[in-house]
C-alpha cells in the first residue's frame, strides 16, 4: 500500500482522521486502509497528522507551555490501496477538500518522503523545540528585572537556552544585556 497526502481545512486535521477512522470501521473497508504496529504490540490505521512539539512562551506566564504545532497544516498523510472505493470515502468525509494529484490517479508519495517526516515527527516528539518569539534586529522592551522600562534592540538568540542579548542604550551607551525570552516582549 502507498502514501497519499489528504488536503484538509486548516485546523480541521484531527477531526478529519477521527471521522475517517470511524467511516472505515462502520463501512467494514479495513482491508483498503494500511496499518502500522505500535510499541505495546497493539494496531492503528497509517493515517498521520505531522506535528512538532514546541515550547512557547504566552503573555503573561513566566514558564514556557509545551505546544503541539502542526508541520504541514491542512494534510494527512494517509496509507491507502487507491482505488474507487477508497478514493470515493475518503474525498466523502466532511473537511476533506481533495486528494493530491488528479480525480482519478491521486500522486502516491515516495518512500523516502514518508520515512523524512515520520522522522520529523519523532524527533520532535522526543525534544520539545523552543519557539523563538523574537527576530534578530527586532525592538523589544524590557518587561522584567533591573532594567525593567529600558527598550533596546534583539542583538543575539539563545533558543536551547531561551535568553536573547539585547542591546539597551543607558546613559548614552549601547550596552549589551543577557535576558530571558519571558523578560522582554516585542514592540
Amino acid at each position: 500500500m502507498k502514501y497519499y497526502v489528504v488536503h484538509t481545512y486548516t485546523k480541521q486535521e484531527k477531526k478529519v482522521k477521527d471521522i475517517l477512522l470511524k467511516t472505515i470501521e462502520q463501512q467494514n473497508l479495513s482491508h483498503l486502509f494500511g496499518k502500522k504496529q505500535n510499541e505495546d504490540g497493539s494496531e492503528e490505521y497509517n493515517i498521520i497528522v505531522p506535528v512538532e512539539h514546541i515550547t512557547k512562551f504566552k503573555k503573561g506566564k513566566a514558564a514556557p507551555e509545551a505546544e503541539e504545532r502542526k508541520l504541514y497544516p491542512g494534510y494527512l498523510i494517509v496509507q491507502m490501496e487507491a482505488n474507487e472505493e477508497s478514493l470515493n470515502l475518503v474525498n466523502s468525509i466532511p473537511g476533506v477538500t481533495h486528494i493530491l494529484g488528479s480525480k482519478k490517479q491521486p500522486l502516491p508519495l515516495d518512500e523516502k518522503e514518508v520515512e523524512v517526516i515520520v522522522e520529523q515527527i519523532e524527533s520532535g516528539s522526543k525534544k520539545l523545540r523552543p519557539e523563538i518569539p523574537f527576530n534578530k534586529g527586532e525592538p523589544v522592551k524590557v518587561t522584567n528585572g533591573p532594567f525593567m522600562g529600558f527598550s533596546g534592540t534583539v542583538e543575539e538568540i539563545y533558543p536551547d537556552r531561551r535568553r536573547i542579548k539585547v542591546i539597551v542604550t543607558i546613559f548614552g551607551r549601547a550596552t549589551p544585556i543577557d535576558l530571558d525570552f519571558f523578560e522582554v516582549q516585542a514592540i
